[in-house]
């Protein structure tokens, strides 16, 4: 009887350790980097320019462009290769050719080739690899077959060759032989020149900080042609903060880009939702858009309330106009592979209202509701019933940048490289321009980077 217990005991416990084993996650290798992210500038000509924001060494985050700077940074060390991504879809290779060191910061020079290109010189290498692979077997295969005699023709057939003449009486004089001058020194010099093979130039391996491979010199724009093609090489201090601005109507496209010799896959971060759901979260974040402006100019039009935390509820009880919203852009992120989306939504408001008479004649327009821009970013989430929770609001307005910074959303990337996507921001003020990124955790938004200050973008109305 205690045989028949024990026997079914062990069994279950070990039953119950299989399962236990088999629904213990495996253990995911963390990449501690080296891991450089950065703002690739592409032009229309093809020219690419590179900006250098963060480096992970062991897990923790430094300023890319001024780390190990010896004079130049290591994220902008010579053919290292970045990976270009939009919405985490790869875009292209850029490989780093030279460093340039302007007014606003560092900006490294390289060779772009695009995700196009790049399939088009695998199948043109493939094709040719295909005609090798066919005329060495072609090769092959004659030389396997057995020798053949062949007579040389003329064109003409046998009736039209005349017979031999039967041979002289006195056999004509056979000319002497002719002998080969003796080839001079000049000649074996020329001969010798000619010969020589030009020494293998090969490029050091620096599979530090790349991911891919590099592309070839002769594939790709010299830094002295690339460099007069540029948009921003030799230009003024404010074309080149122009030039930076990802929210600048030039032909100039910003794209994030990652070098990383083993960081993992990337993958798409962009959430598809029907045009009825896009219509309806669209809606849902201008109506709480517009709250928070009203709050903000509420705030400017009343210095008490500005010294007040309860101004926002303030505002939003009492009766205020509906402001006008332009340039709005409404993306959505599933930046963890869940399914759970993070909106995000960055539009210019104006408040319609008279000025105070107050202020006209003060020249003031900073605390008026009606004659000054408002720049909002709204980045939200909703739960299982649909109702959006605020992760971050930024409100702000020239006036008022040296208080409030403007954000302005460059992308959704891998920043750590755990194939989760972290939020880029640009963030814009008075003392001039900054790159932030923020990690999304739950409903609210934990600074993972910041930048630090270049240049003077706010002063320039951008």
């Amino acid at each position: 009887m205690k045989r028949c217990i024990v026997i079914p005991l062990v069994a279950f416990a070990a039953l119950s350790l299989g399962i236990m084993s088999g629904q213990t996650p495996r253990t995911v290798k963390t990449d501690k980097g080296p891991r450089a992210t950065g703002l690739l500038q592409l032009a229309a000509n093809g020219v690419a320019y590179l900006v250098p924001i963060t480096i992970m060494i062991d897990g923790r985050f430094y300023d890319a462009s001024a780390y190990k700077a010896s004079p130049v940074p290591m994220a902008l060390a010579t053919e290292t290769v970045y990976e270009a991504v939009q919405t985490g879809v790869p875009q292209g290779l850029f490989t780093v050719t030279g460093a340039l060191k302007r007014p606003d910061g560092w900006v490294g020079e390289g060779r772009w080739k695009s995700q196009a290109e790049i399939a088009e010189a695998e199948a043109k290498q493939k094709a040719a690899a295909a005609a090798n692979a066919a005329k060495k077997k072609e090769n092959d295969t004659n030389a396997n077959k057995p020798p053949t005699l062949r007579r040389g023709t003329t064109g003409k057939s046998d009736a039209d060759i005349p017979t031999a003449a039967p041979p002289a009486t006195v056999p004509a004089a056979t000319p002497p032989p002719t002998v080969a001058p003796a080839p001079t020194r000049q000649s074996s010099a020329t001969a010798s020149a000619t010969t020589e093979t030009s020494p293998n130039q090969n490029e050091d391996d620096k599979p530090t900080l790349r991911r891919g491979k590099p592309m070839a010199k002769s594939d790709s724009v010299s830094t002295e042609e690339s460099s007069a093609k540029s948009p921003i090489a030799g230009s003024s201090e404010k074309s080149l903060i122009k030039a930076r601005n990802p929210t600048s109507t030039s032909a100039i496209q910003f794209v994030p880009a990652i070098s990383d010799a083993a960081g993992p896959d990337m993958r798409p971060y962009k959430m598809n939702f029907s045009a009825t759901e896009e219509t309806e979260l669209r809606n849902k974040m201008l109506a709480m858009a517009a709250d928070e402006v009203r709050a903000r100019a509420a705030v400017l039009a009343s210095p008490q309330a500005f010294a007040s935390r309860q101004a926002s509820k303030v505002s939003k009880a009492a009766k205020s106009p509906q402001p006008t919203f332009g340039h709005v852009q409404f993306r959505a992120f599933d930046l963890s592979n869940s399914n759970e989306p993070v909106l995000i939504l960055t539009a210019e408001a104006v408040m319609p209202g008279p000025v105070s008479k107050t202020i006209r004649d003060s020249q003031r327009a900073d605390t008026t509701m009606g004659s000054m821009e408002y720049s909002i970013t709204l980045v939200a989430r909703n739960d299982i019933y649909g109702d959006l929770h605020k992760a971050l609001a930024n409100v702000t307005d020239p006036q008022h940048l040296d208080v409030v910074a403007r954000l302005e959303l460059i992308d959704a990337v891998d920043v750590d490289g755990d194939g989760r996507g972290e939020l880029l921001f640009r963030q814009v003020s008075n003392a001039g321009s900054a790159f932030v990124v923020y990690r999304v955790i739950g409903y609210q938004l934990w600074p993972l980077f910041q930048g630090a200050i270049q240049g003077i973008a706010g002063n320039t109305g951008l």
